[in-house]
């Protein structure tokens, strides 16, 4: 694996975990995970997943929920111009692009004003030089397992291959994250790190998230990590 020259010296380990819910539709569900307040909350506008929100999303609830919960859009491989009419429907703060988007298409987003999460697909051989030309155009990165589906495979990877993590844009870990890792991510120190993503983990079924579960991995996290704001992006 060819690595760029590291700074790792150059981290600090972040004050707090923020917390990403990701993969819900139904009004109910979003109210009642909102009320745990997540630092982020994530929509799949993805055709393909199980969790495609297709058009039951409300949009109106989602314009209310609190300025400290970020609401975020999962695309994967969509046009700039189709992802800028649901940033504008729904009211979006951010974009997480799960596919093989370009650099190009980053940048042109992040020149409409939308702050960009670049999601790549990670395993032991993950070359870091692939994030060189992204870095400039996105907020955030995330890192999930690589798998069969763009996301939401349910699956971890070795944490540990991101010590080596030479960039400054922080980023989220995502991949199978679920009550029992949080021991382990109480003691994580990773150069960059900065949310966890939580997904198929915490659900009753596609698409539905069990709010007691997640209640409980709160509480787990957030005596550790309190979870402050989040930076203007």
């Amino acid at each position: 694996m060819t690595t760029p020259t590291s700074t790792t010296s150059s981290f600090k380990p972040s004050p707090g975990l923020r917390i990403k819910v990701c993969g819900m539709r139904e009004a109910a569900n979003v109210a009642a995970v909102a009320a745990l307040q997540p630092d982020f909350l994530g929509f799949i506008f993805y055709p393909k997943s199980k969790r495609f929100v297709a058009d039951t999303l409300d949009a109106e609830l989602l314009r209310q929920l609190p300025d400290g919960c970020r609401k975020v859009g999962v695309f994967v491989d969509e046009t700039p111009a189709v992802v800028q009419q649901q940033v504008a429907r729904y009211g979006l703060d951010l974009v997480q692009l799960h596919g093989h988007e370009t650099p190009e298409q980053c940048a042109e987003l992040q020149a409409a004003g939308i702050s960009v999460i670049k999601a790549f697909a990670f395993d032991a051989g993950f070359d870091f030089d692939t994030l060189r030309p992204y870095a400039p155009y996105c907020t955030y990165f995330l890192f999930d397992t690589k798998g069969e589906q763009p996301g939401g495979n349910g699956t971890t990877f070795d944490w540990q291959l991101l010590q080596d993590y030479p960039f400054d844009v922080p980023y989220f870990l995502a991949g199978g994250l679920d009550e029992q890792h949080a021991g382990s991510l109480a003691t994580l120190q990773l150069p960059g790190l900065f949310a966890v993503d939580l997904n198929s983990r915490f659900e009753l079924q596609p698409g539905l998230k069990d709010d007691l579960r997640l209640a409980r991995m709160f509480r787990s996290l957030r005596p550790i990590f309190p979870s402050p704001a989040s930076p203007a992006a």
